[in-house]
C-alpha cells in the first residue's frame, strides 16, 4: 500500500518536472508541488500528472519547504522530499515500495543515496558518492532547519535507516550559464551562512548536530570548525586540491575536472569574495549586518 507524500519545490522547472514526478508515481499516494510563481509551463506539466499544486512567495528553500510542511494537506505515514531536478531509479523506488512499511515501529527516518550528474557525466569521485541525506520520514517527527543553506532534515526523536538499493539522481538539464547564475545565487545564501558563524547576527538551527547521520556532521562541524577559520581565499584553494588530488577528483574525466574546478573552488572564491564585501562595509558602516546584506543583496533577514 502506497503510504508517501512527496514533496518538490518548484519555479520554472518545464525540463525537469515530468521525469521527476514520472519516477515517484508508482511509490507515491500523493505528490504535492510548492511552486515560486513559475512563468513557464511547470504548473500545467504537473497538473496534467495529477500533481497538487500550491504556491507560495520565496525566501530561502528551508522556509519554503517548512511552509509546505506547514500547510499542505499530508496524510499519509511517510514524507520525502525531492527536487525537481532529481528522478529515483526503479531500483530505488522497488525498495520503497517493497520496504518502507515494514521498517520497524521506532524508525522515524530514512536515508537515501544521492548521485550527482554533470554534463551527462556520473561524478562518482571527489567525495561526491554517496551523498547520504534524509529524505523520507515519519509525519510529524521530521523538520528542516531553518538555514540559508546546506538545510537538512532533522528528527525530533526516533531511529534511522538507510536503504542502499538504487540511488536518487541529481541530473540537472539547464545550460552552463544558468548553473553559474544559481551557484553565483548559492554563493549568496553560503556568505550569510559563514557571515553568522563568526558575527551570530541570526539564530543558528543546531538541529543537525543531534541527528545521527555521520557524514553530515562531520562536513558541518569542518565547515564550522576549520574551514570557516581559514584565509578568504586560500581555503578555496586547499579544498579543490583536497577534491581533484586526494578524494581522486581527476578519476572523473573531462567533465570531473570542470565541475570540481567549477563548485569545488570557483563557487566557493565566488563565497569568499563576497564575505570581503560585506566585511569591508561592516567596517566603514554602523556593523549592522542585515541592513548591509539587505542593501547589497536585497535580502531582507
Amino acid at each position: 500500500m502506497k503510504d508517501l507524500t512527496v514533496i518538490i519545490l518548484t519555479y520554472n522547472e518545464s525540463i525537469h518536472i515530468e521525469r521527476c514526478v514520472k519516477s515517484l508515481q508508482l511509490i507515491a499516494k500523493d505528490i504535492f508541488i510548492v511552486d515560486s510563481f513559475s512563468t513557464d509551463d511547470t504548473l500545467e506539466l504537473a497538473t496534467n500528472l495529477g500533481v497538487k499544486v500550491y504556491q507560495n512567495e520565496w525566501v530561502n528553500y528551508s522556509r519554503q519547504f517548512q511552509w509546505a510542511l506547514d500547510n499542505c494537506p499530508i496524510e499519509t505515514e511517510w514524507i520525502m522530499r525531492m527536487d525537481a531536478d532529481e528522478y529515483i531509479e526503479s531500483k530505488l523506488g522497488d525498495h520503497i515500495l517493497n520496504n518502507l512499511n515494514k521498517v520497524n515501529k521506532n524508525v522515524n527516518g530514512v536515508y537515501l543515496k544521492r548521485k550527482y550528474i554533470f554534463m551527462d557525466r556520473w561524478i562518482k569521485y571527489g567525495g561526491m558518492y554517496p551523498l547520504i541525506l534524509m529524505r523520507i520520514w515519519r509525519r510529524g517527527y521530521g523538520r528542516i532547519e531553518q538555514r540559508w543553506m546546506d538545510e537538512h532534515i532533522v528528527l525530533e526523536s526516533g531511529d534511522t535507516v538507510l536503504f542502499e538499493e538504487g540511488d536518487i539522481v541529481d541530473d540537472n538539464k539547464n545550460t552552463i550559464s544558468w548553473w553559474i547564475s544559481k551557484h553565483n545565487n548559492y554563493a549568496t545564501r553560503e556568505m550569510i551562512d559563514l557571515l553568522n558563524m563568526k558575527y551570530g547576527f541570526i539564530d543558528d538551527d543546531k538541529g543537525l548536530i543531534a541527528n545521527d547521520n555521520r557524514q553530515a556532521k562531520i562536513k558541518r562541524l569542518i565547515k564550522e570548525k576549520i574551514y570557516s577559520k581559514m584565509p578568504l581565499g586560500l581555503r578555496s584553494s586547499l579544498y579543490f586540491v583536497y577534491r581533484y588530488i586526494f578524494r581522486l577528483g581527476f578519476l572523473d574525466g573531462r567533465q570531473g575536472f570542470i565541475f570540481h574546478f567549477m563548485q569545488g573552488w570557483w563557487y566557493r572564491f565566488v563565497v569568499d569574495i563576497k564575505v570581503m564585501e560585506v566585511r569591508s562595509r561592516i567596517k566603514n558602516e554602523d556593523g549592522n549586518i542585515k541592513k548591509i546584506i539587505k542593501d547589497i543583496y536585497r535580502i531582507d533577514m
